[in-house]
């Protein structure tokens, strides 16, 4: 409502409702068939008909969807009008019907301003002639009220559909003013938190050059505080990129139940996986390092985007489980479908998750399952590595 038609379904969906309403000219055409007319007058009425319909049908078509005033459509109004009372005075009463349909057409597309002075007008022109052609008064009081009530129903209609026109575009503006206030909060973040990290690591970075022929060791502890120094600006450039909210286990498992469900895959999620990954107690591991835990969340929302968008999958089985062949201690999360898997490889998606991973110190594993479907896994330590740079000799 309130727009106009983009597509050709659109338009004759548009059309399907406006004609519909064209059953209340049965009292008309059951006239020109049965009413003894002669041909001439038989031929000239359905011709009137046919054009007075056309002339309605392309009125309220065009012009339900704009408040521009046109000139021509005053004439289509006045041509409307006259086949109605040319009709009705020399047919007869079952012609009266096409009054209310002209008060309709008048609050449908024009101004309140003027159809609150036309509707009345053609409801009195209606209980005029109707009360020369109608002289048993069994049909044309019947036909004021809806002649009367019709055309300001249309107003009325016109004035919600110019509200929703205009609500959608206060729509689109607070989401224009809101993308502007985003970008402009990431630029303040960025610069805040990039010029310090930048400045620090310049000044290390020169301090580390200067010491290095002569004092490596003092040369080494520089270079491991600029990594620091990089590694906290990394993170922080990821929170303000992010709004500040870091995804959870817990949450991103929830919505892959809810979303499977929606798209009517089954999924196996086993008894065993905590609520959260962040509490611990004597029955659970140690709790995971924050960025593990998002690593692993963004981990599971894009394997779950991909089972649902590209594999075709009735079944989805996730798993998360710990492993400590190296000593570590390295948490794996599994996803796998019965689906067809990637129709052309890795996407974008896999290859932004597989940097995420990489930065987390995990990997990404992705191939064919048995018997078939597809297989995610991704593996990070559960503590996040780091890095230490050695003394130079």
């Amino acid at each position: 409502m309130g727009r106009v038609p983009e597509t050709r379904r659109q338009a004759v969906v548009k059309l399907l409702w406006i004609a519909i309403w064209m059953l209340y000219l049965g009292a008309p055409v059951d006239d020109l068939v049965h009413g003894g007319h002669g041909t001439a007058v038989v031929v000239l009425a359905s011709l009137g008909l046919t054009g007075f319909v056309m002339a309605y049908l392309s009125l309220v078509f065009l012009r339900t969807n704009t408040e521009e005033e046109k000139r021509w459509v005053y004439w289509v109004l006045c041509a409307l009008a006259a086949l109605a009372a040319l009709t009705s005075a020399t047919l007869g009463k079952p012609w009266l019907v096409l009054f209310v349909y002209v008060s309709v057409a008048c609050g449908a597309v024009l101004p309140p301003t003027r159809s609150r002075w036309l509707i009345p007008a053609a409801t009195g022109a209606l209980a005029l002639i109707g009360s020369f052609v109608d002289t048993q008064r069994d049909l044309f009081p019947a036909l004021l009220i809806p002649c009367l009530l019709g055309g300001f129903a249309m107003v009325g209609i016109r004035q919600l559909v110019q509200t929703m026109r205009e609500l959608r575009e206060a729509r689109e503006t607070v989401a224009q003013l809101a993308a502007t206030e985003e970008r402009l909060r990431l630029a303040r973040d960025l610069h805040d938190l990039l010029g310090h990290s930048l400045s620090l690591i310049t000044l290390k970075s020169e301090l580390a050059g200067r010491m290095l022929p002569d004092r490596p060791v003092d040369a080494a502890q520089q270079v491991a505080d600029i990594e620091k120094v990089s590694r906290q600006a990394l993170v922080d450039v990821r929170e303000a990129v992010s709004g500040y909210r870091r995804p959870t286990l817990a949450t991103e498992l929830a919505g892959a139940r809810t979303a499977l469900a929606a798209a009517g895959i089954a999924a196996d999620l086993p008894a065993e996986l905590p609520p959260t990954a962040v509490a611990a107690d004597d029955a659970t591991p140690p709790a995971l390092a924050p960025d593990t835990e998002g690593a692993l969340a963004w981990a599971l929302r894009e394997a779950i985007t991909n089972v649902i968008r590209h594999s075709g999958a009735t079944r989805c089985v996730i798993t998360l489980a710990e492993r400590s062949d190296d000593g570590t201690g390295t948490v794996v999360l599994t996803v796998t479908d019965n689906g067809r898997g990637p129709a052309d490889g890795p996407g974008n998606g896999l290859s932004g998750l597989e940097e995420r991973l990489l930065l987390a110190g995990g990997s990404l594993t992705t191939g064919p399952a048995a018997p078939t479907g597809f297989t995610l896994s991704a593996s990070v330590p559960r503590r996040t590595p780091v890095v230490t740079v050695p003394p130079l000799a």
